[in-house]
């Protein structure tokens, strides 16, 4: 572990919440003020997105120049297989053990930075979690990123940008595949609607908390928010339960 700085942080919530200007935001931060004031050393994101675009990009070459089924997606835009959704997790889990293989120094200077949505109609958090390793989850702490679907609709739309659909800060979804997907979430039931706590992942204990970000339109940082959500889950994680 980095002198004090998280190992894994896993950040989830709503798609455009604003869990990715807070990684925006931890990514431009001095490493030193980044480590004192949110417990974050060198950073390391891990982001599904940039795999689920590929496979869009994919089924598009398939179907468009080589006249081809598609492996991965259907016409509208959604996954043919409902089990895709836990291979990304998979996906994103092995990458996190390629760094550790490569690099058994790896945690003692980098916080890895872990980010997904998971609405109920494919499976939600409940069954994402458990498709990350016992190792993972034991150095891990999550923050929720607490919006609305509503707000989640309306930043959705503010931050689309049709040129750029491929990019982190600016990709968005059409309303009606927002609404099927994400509408529903089961964060409230997982973590039986505490603000802070410990979620039950294959029998890991698990730290949490909540940063509400309801009515900023705009996902400006709120930095004393950030810095005080991730104090509270910092000092959770350096005393969670070993058993």
């Amino acid at each position: 572990m980095a002198e004090g700085a998280f190992d894994v942080l896993l950040l989830v919530g709503r798609p455009a919440s604003g869990k990715s200007e807070i990684i925006d935001f931890l990514t431009r931060a001095p490493l030193e003020e980044r480590r004192q004031k949110f417990h974050v050393a060198e950073l390391d994101v891990l982001d599904d997105f940039p795999m689920l675009w590929a496979w869009f990009e994919e089924d598009h070459i398939l179907t468009e120049r080589f006249g081809q089924p598609r492996l991965h997606t259907e016409a509208e835009g959604y996954f043919k297989y409902p089990y895709l959704w836990h291979l990304l997790i998979e996906r994103l889990d092995l990458e996190y053990h390629k760094r550790l293989r490569d690099d058994p120094a790896y945690h003692d200077r980098v916080t890895t930075l872990i980010e997904f949505s998971r609405g109920s109609e494919h499976g939600g958090y409940a069954e994402a979690l458990p498709h990350l390793s016992d190792g993972l989850l034991r150095r891990a702490g999550v923050v929720y990123v607490s919006v609305s679907f509503e707000e989640s609709l309306r930043k959705n739309r503010r931050r689309f940008n049709p040129d750029r659909p491929d990019t982190i800060l600016e990709h968005g979804l059409p309303d009606e595949k927002l609404e099927r997907l994400y509408r529903d979430d089961d964060w409230g039931a997982l973590s039986g609607g505490k603000e802070s706590g410990l979620l039950a992942v294959k029998g890991v204990r698990v730290p949490f908390v909540v940063l509400g970000n309801e009515g900023n339109l705009e996902n400006i940082v709120d930095e004393g928010k950030l810095a005080d959500v991730l104090d509270s889950l910092w000092r959770r994680a350096i005393n969670r339960p070993t058993a």
